[in-house]
């Protein structure tokens, strides 16, 4: 059991980090050739990459409940603050991108995008969701709030409808991938929804 739940978390784990190892592979050929992999604004490519998998490894996390229910897997079960934790560095990642890039880390600049671009305004509501569930999620702090941790970590409803107003909000063609999110995340929600009425009944 032990074997199989390391193994488990071995291949989540993997998962998670393949997007960065091909970004780091793009930025090394972009490196020794401009242009030949991440089009005429390597910058914009880099943030808008890391923005796409923040919203999928979110949805992956939000997935993993149902999913466990599904296969009855406690291994993928035990994955889940790992996957949780993942979703919240490629968002913190995507912040850094967004800043380095097309910013300059020009602080007083960031709050005067926050304050005037609504779109940025949601995607940082969305990150201080996933911030305080992130800061939370250990044992010590389960045991702290007691059941009020649970209640706490309901914020992921809250982040992912963010995440994908403020995607909504950037995207200007090429919806696709964005109405697949979005169904994604309904299909979820429909299926907590009769879980928990299947409970009361």
């Amino acid at each position: 059991m032990v074997a199989l739940n390391k193994f488990v978390k071995a291949i989540v784990f993997a998962c998670l980090v393949a997007p960065l190892c091909w970004l780091g592979w793009q930025i090394s050929l972009e490196l020794q050739q401009p242009g030949s992999a991440l089009g005429a604004d390597p910058g914009e490519a880099i943030v808008h990459y890391l923005g796409e998998w923040s919203i999928r490894i979110l949805l992956f996390a939000f997935s993993i409940t149902p999913l466990r229910r599904l296969l009855k897997s406690r291994e993928l079960a035990r994955t889940r603050r790992m996957v949780g934790l993942f979703a919240f560095s490629y968002v913190v990642m995507h912040l850094l991108a967004y800043l380095f890039f097309y910013l300059e880390f020009d602080w007083s600049g960031m709050w005067v995008e926050i304050l005037e671009r609504p779109y940025i305004t949601v995607g940082m509501s969305a990150l201080a969701c996933l911030l305080l569930m992130a800061v939370t999620s250990t044992r010590g702090w389960q045991r702290r709030l007691g059941r009020n941790w649970r209640l706490l970590h309901r914020l992921i409803y809250a982040a992912i409808t963010l995440a994908l107003i403020h995607l909504w909000w950037l995207t200007k063609d090429g919806f696709e991938d964005l109405v697949v999110y979005t169904l994604w995340f309904m299909v979820l929600l429909w299926f907590r929804w009769r879980s928990v009425s299947q409970q009361l009944h």
